[in-house]
């Protein structure tokens, strides 16, 4: 392995759980304002899980107050305190870049029925 593979691999985190695009997620992200540090929750459905090692990323999406909002977090940053998965979404496709015309009914996403 060569000098970057291993820096890579110091920097991953090992508490990701396994989601998908299409599956309904909190992240829990540190928020800085002024000098204090808070931790801030965002729940919405995964539209893009893009990259891989370190430099993987999820962009996330949820409607507030009528406006759509998408918020892009690196997966590994010391930034992400946590990830939970509230749903699991069935999806065909890996990019779902179609949400952002959607509103309302017409955007939700079938839940995958649990395994027993």
């Amino acid at each position: 392995m060569n000098v970057i593979d291993v820096l890579n691999q110091e920097q991953r985190k090992e508490n990701v759980p396994e989601f998908r695009p299409g599956d309904t997620v909190k992240v829990y992200s540190k928020v800085i304002e002024g000098g204090k540090e808070r931790t801030q929750m965002f729940e919405g459905i995964v539209t893009v899980r893009k990259g891989g090692g370190a430099q993987e990323s999820i962009t996330i999406r949820r409607v507030a107050h009528g406006v759509g909002v998408e918020k892009t977090f690196l997966l590994h940053s010391p930034r992400v305190e946590r990830i939970e998965v509230s749903k699991r979404g069935s999806v065909r496709r890996s990019r779902l870049y179609y949400l952002t015309e959607k509103i309302g009914k017409a955007a939700r996403i079938k839940e995958k029925k649990a395994a027993r």
